[in-house]
């Protein structure tokens, strides 16, 4: 299951019906050998948390006030308001997705069910060969315009054709068309895809009337194009203000249609979201430390432990704290683009990952927080172990012929350094592989026997802070022969540059749900590997792959979908695709102490932040001395 914008994991999906319609929950429509439910929820794990007629999620407030502001700051810059084209065109304003709903929204204390928002109820037959959403009679646009089947077909078609990782995503439903006042059914190229329903779930309905109108000036609005124009939405939020790349400002919308709705009661809570950009992470920390904006999340382990001794922590005044991570596994590395020719040898890639030196940096760098990443689903029960057995080793077998041998014969692992005996036998490993591999040191150069020439690899950076664990990565390289270049630039250039696979070697990151699926394709898949904006930044196109990743795609149940991703991950692993990084099992945050949350967050929400969270009047007013 994909991961959202706004909340970082997209996971399966349920539907809500209002009390209104509840008795409709049961119903059920015959035409022949056709058998229809209309179901509340839909879940990809077990039964649904939460029946019909819930009042409200029980990790939120319902009583919380719909008062005062948040300030939050954004690396880098922004040119564009249009959802349908991001990944292909321009950088999307951070928050964006606030003023926009799609059919279903994620329940965050469980692990794979959604409930209905645009939509107040879903049908699939038993075969999941297609999805039917019923729109709620009560879903308006900002201008008081009602949100139609039109729409719906509109936005799908939209981000089909012109949002590359979405045309991925959707690319097994192949139509959608009105079936009735306020019905939209979605078809599937085949049977048996149990996430398609969710898939269509996450649609974000888009207004039609809007976008093919004209602007203020009288030009044609362009859905394919970028745009500054703050769009019309249907969300808890429109844009009030915006200065371009600098600073973006949400306002409550008071006669929002939702307001009441069980799946929004104790959400939304601020009058006003601020977002202000910074070009430097630093400037950005010294913004926060100055009281600029309200909330940061800390990424890097320098600043946790050692930069926050200011005096407005130690009064109080900022409040530390760390929230677990429990839904999400990562794979975070240095990951090769395999497109150009020097990294096709995954011996080559291999002896890179000989020459990085985790433990060293850990200490020296990162205060020994992290721990080394071994699984592209680190941290779930979907990382593999060990060797395959039972349900995986039948999965794996006829693929033998495919996929590295060490997949069946040996356990992945992750060469250890930390001191300099450590250090230099993992160096010579990696010298064995490059000599194997076709290269040879000459004159204290890593020479490629074909050519003759050096091999000379860039890291590509779009965060200066990078920079300190590339430089010690250097040295290493350096010590083998490599020349190894790294290069820092703006947001801008560096979203064009991963759009076309521009690049040698980058820091990249796939966030996993613990329900994977469709969005494999996009970020391992063969033709997302040769589509401009895909998340196959890698340039994988292997056979075997696509066939674990449809394993996993058609998966009948858990027990089967866990067997098989515990076959895709070490066969990933095994073929040298990225050098793993690190990860940390928490977020760390810090605030400024004007907001309160519920004594209970949920299990799989992270922070929550500000989406449960509310302007506590009496915090704010002891921070301003006034109290």
């Amino acid at each position: 299951m994909n991961l959202s914008r706004r909340t970082f994991l997209q996971a399966a999906s349920g539907l809500m019906v209002t009390p209104s319609v509840a008795s409709q929950h049961r119903a059920v429509q015959r035409s022949g050998a056709n058998y229809q439910r209309w179901r509340h929820g839909l879940s990809l794990v077990g039964e649904l948390k939460y029946p019909p007629d819930f009042a409200h999620f029980d990790y939120v407030n319902p009583q919380a006030p719909k008062i005062g502001a948040v300030r939050r700051g954004a690396l880098g810059t922004f040119d564009n308001f249009n959802v349908a084209v991001d990944g292909m065109k321009g950088v999307l304003a951070v928050g964006i997705d606030l003023i926009h709903e799609t059919l279903l929204t994620l329940a965050l204390d469980e692990v794979s069910s959604e409930y209905g928002l645009l939509a107040e109820a879903v049908s699939h037959p038993a075969d999941f060969s297609s999805v039917t959403y019923r729109l709620r009679a009560e879903a308006k646009w900002h201008d008081g315009a009602p949100v139609t089947p039109e729409d719906v077909v509109f936005s799908f078609r939209a981000f089909k054709k012109h949002n590359p990782r979405l045309s991925t995503y959707y690319r097994h439903v192949i139509s959608a068309e009105i079936t009735g006042p306020r019905e939209v059914k979605f078809s599937f190229d085949a049977a048996g895809n149990r996430e398609l329903p969710q898939i269509v779930g996450q649609l974000t309905v888009l207004p039609k009337h809007w976008w093919q109108a004209t602007d203020a000036s009288g030009k044609k609005r362009e859905i394919a194009d970028t745009t500054l124009e703050p769009p019309l939405g249907s969300g808890p939020y429109r844009i009030k203000s915006f200065e371009a790349g600098r600073t973006i400002v949400y306002e409550r919308v008071e006669t929002y249609w939702g307001r009441d709705l069980n799946v929004r009661v104790g959400q939304s809570n601020f009058h006003q979201l601020r977002f202000d950009y910074y070009r430097d992470s630093a400037v950005q920390f010294e913004a926060f430390k100055a009281d600029a904006f309200d909330w940061r999340n800390e990424n890097v382990a320098r600043n946790w432990a050692t930069a926050y001794d200011f005096p407005a922590v130690t009064q109080k005044r900022v409040v530390l704290e760390e929230f677990p991570i429990r839904n999400v596994g990562v794979m975070q590395a240095f990951a090769f683009n395999i497109r150009r020719g020097k990294f096709f040898d995954p011996r080559l890639r291999r002896a890179f990952n000989f020459a990085f030196d985790f433990e060293s940096v850990n200490r020296s760098i990162f205060y020994g927080q992290y721990t080394r990443i071994a699984s592209y689903f680190q941290g779930t029960d979907l990382a593999s172990s060990g060797l395959p057995e039972g349900r995986e080793l039948e999965i794996l077998s006829p693929l033998r012929e495919q996929v590295p041998e060490e997949v069946f014969s040996t356990p992945y692992w992750n060469p250890v350094g930390g001191s300099p005996a450590a250090n230099r036998k993992n160096l010579l490993e990696a010298m064995k592989l490059l000599e194997a591999s076709g290269f040879a040191v000459r004159n204290l150069r890593l020479i490629d026997l074909k050519t003759g020439e050096q091999l000379k690899v860039e890291f590509l950076l779009s965060d200066p802070t990078y920079e300190r664990f590339v430089l010690f990565y250097q040295d290493s390289l350096a010590r083998l022969g490599i020349d190894a270049s790294v290069r820092s630039i703006d947001s801008v250039q560096y979203e064009g540059r991963l759009r076309n696979f521009d690049f040698d070697i980058v820091v990249a990151s796939w966030a996993q749900s613990l329900t994977p699926g469709n969005e494999l394709r996009d970020y391992f898949g063969s033709r997302a590997a040769a589509t401009p904006g895909s998340r196959n930044l890698i340039g994988i196109a292997d056979e075997a792959v696509d066939q674990l990743i449809g394993r996993i795609v058609y998966a009948a149940n858990r027990t089967e979908q866990i067997a098989a991703t515990h076959a895709l991950d070490r066969v990933l692993l095994w073929h040298h695709y990225v050098v793993p990084q690190w990860s940390l099992n928490k977020i760390r945050t810090a605030r400024w102490n004007r907001f309160a949350r519920p004594d209970v967050m949920p299990t799989y929400g992270m922070s929550a932040f500000p989406d449960i969270w509310w302007w506590d009047a009496q915090l704010a007013a002891g921070m301003d001395g006034s109290a």
